[in-house]
């Protein structure tokens, strides 16, 4: 991570610090540190890539999906396994 060198004040209401405070709490992690969690999600460090990624997925061909529910329940629980497994 990079030295943190800046400092940002911004105002937000009751209820949006709330839920920040619970979550920081929940996570064990201070409230400044879900902020830069949440701007990297946002806005990460390469959003080139995300936009390369986007063209990818949309450009890729067609993929035939199986007429019973079931059948693709079963495809998607298997590829899950196979990439989970390593």
């Amino acid at each position: 991570m990079s030295m943190l060198d800046r400092r940002l004040q911004v105002l937000i209401d009751e209820p949006r610090y709330e839920r920040l405070k619970r979550a920081a709490q929940v996570r064990g992690l201070p409230i400044g540190e879900l902020i830069r969690e949440a701007i990297d999600r946002t806005f990460g460090d390469d959003p080139g890539g995300r936009r390369a990624a986007l063209a990818r997925i949309l450009d890729a061909p067609p993929t035939p999906v199986p007429s019973d529910p079931m059948e693709l329940k079963r495809e998607l629980r298997a590829a899950h396994a196979a990439r989970c497994s390593g």
